[in-house]
């Protein structure tokens, strides 16, 4: 299916803004100076942003800009030094660090289906769930076009399959859980992970694909308004065990992806991304300061803490 572009003009804002923080005090002789600058994935993006914005209180010295865009904008501006940083929400291919791409793991979450709350076919699908067959047949495929194909009743409903229209870690961690490419997925296209979210909550017959951060409210933990996490069948049985259930708030699936009840992928690391091992003082300190304080703020935010071991790998690459 041909790709088609919708365009969302509120989303592309969002997209396109840059975050800029400021301190609440002036630097100190002595104090960390310099200046920081991120891009890349929305994924990686809210989680980030708290870690500047902490960073910024304990070196008002250091200026930070940080940019959502996706993981493929992220990763080519890191590679042609137009950041120093990219946030990149997939494995890093042998291509890019080939090129000098040096990724550290800082944390970890997942990509869920999502349904609009007003879906016709609603009991039945929490009922039998998203099978990986049947994912491969909505996208990639194509074999199926109602909801009923998905449920395995008589609905004629029309299934809206939406995926990402911008080089994403989302649509490729996704992807990697049907063995396929990003550019193998079929659906209409949406820019960004908040225009996937859009786009379903708007379309009662849509599914797409989402980091977990944007189907939740950060304050209520429940879902956003008008979607849905469409639960995964893992053992792919045609129907939900209770040990399958695990979707109601968002610490919930947070614990699932934890504890790997949540397949991987499309559960996956999400990686800071330099062009060589960083030299740049502040830029070597902010990295440090994620791995150690900063991962207190991971599960706060709907994201999962590294294991000890991937973040002692981070801290060795630093050092060497």
């Amino acid at each position: 299916m041909k790709r088609i572009l919708v365009s969302i003009l509120a989303i592309a804002t969002v997209a396109t803004g840059i975050f800029s923080c400021g301190g609440q005090r002036q630097a100190k002789k002595g104090e960390l100076q310099g200046e920081i600058t991120i891009s890349g994935a929305f994924a990686l993006y809210p989680l980030a942003v708290r870690w500047v914005e902490e960073f910024k209180e304990l070196h008002p010295g250091v200026q930070i800009d940080i940019s959502a865009g996706g993981a493929g904008k992220g990763m080519t501006d890191v590679l042609t030094e137009m950041v120093d940083l990219g946030m990149v929400s997939r494995e890093v291919y042998p291509p890019e660090t080939e090129k000098g791409a040096v990724a550290i793991a800082v944390a970890k979450d997942a990509v869920v289906p999502t349904i609009n709350t007003d879906n016709p076919d609603l009991k039945d699908l929490l009922k039998t769930g998203l099978t990986r067959d049947a994912a491969i047949k909505l996208w990639i495929t194509e074999e199926y076009k109602t909801w009923g194909q998905v449920t395995g009743t008589r609905s004629t409903s029309d299934v809206h399959v939406y995926t990402r229209s911008d080089a994403c870690g989302a649509a490729e961690t996704w992807a990697n859980w049907l063995d396929k490419k990003q550019e193998d997925l079929a659906g209409t296209g949406v820019f960004g992970d908040p225009g996937v979210a859009t786009a379903v909550q708007k379309d009662i017959l849509g599914i797409g694909l989402n980091n977990i951060g944007y189907v939740y409210d950060e304050t209520t933990r429940k879902p956003n308004p008008g979607i849905l996490v469409l639960p995964i069948d893992a053992n792919s049985n045609g129907q939900l065990e209770p040990e399958e259930l695990f979707y109601d708030t968002k610490d919930e699936i947070i614990t699932a992806i934890a504890e790997g009840r949540y397949p991987s992928p499309p559960a996956r690391d999400l990686y800071m991304v330099a062009k060589g091992v960083p030299t740049k003082p502040e830029v070597i300190a902010f990295l440090k300061y994620i791995l150690s304080d900063g991962q207190k703020h991971n599960i706060p935010t709907g994201y999962i803490n590294l294991s000890e071991e991937k973040l002692q790998q981070g801290l060795q690459t630093l050092q060497n």
